[in-house]
């Protein structure tokens, strides 16, 4: 015989077989899913909504880190009082939070 039969292999053993090869591909993709692109996804679309419904009183954060409060909205533009007189026009993509400061409670609670 010429051949040995340590040589001699079937086309699964050659290839490896189809779906233990491809889950580790499938494996780690699920892993980015999840943790990277699917919590971008949803950080990018409440900002869109936040900016949105941007009013008029509202206390913001510009991406060079201005703080203001809105006094007029456009279309694309957001008039922003950034001093008491001072007021500059910002685009609204700019903007990357909008502060709501809570009120303080500095009452002191009720005695028992």
């Amino acid at each position: 015989m010429l051949i040995s039969p340590a040589f001699a292999q079937d086309a699964t053993g050659f290839m490896g077989g189809g779906l233990t090869t491809m889950a580790p591909l499938v494996l780690i993709f699920a892993v980015f899913y999840f943790l990277l692109i699917r919590p971008q996804q949803q950080q990018q679309k409440t900002l869109k909504a936040m900016l949105a419904a941007l009013k008029r009183g509202d206390k913001v954060v510009t991406g060079g880190g201005i703080l203001g409060v809105v006094t007029k909205t456009k279309d694309n533009d957001v008039e922003v009082e950034i001093a008491e007189g001072v007021r500059i026009t910002v685009v609204r993509d700019t903007i990357t939070a909008v502060v709501n400061p809570k009120p303080a409670n500095d009452s002191k609670p009720a005695k028992a």
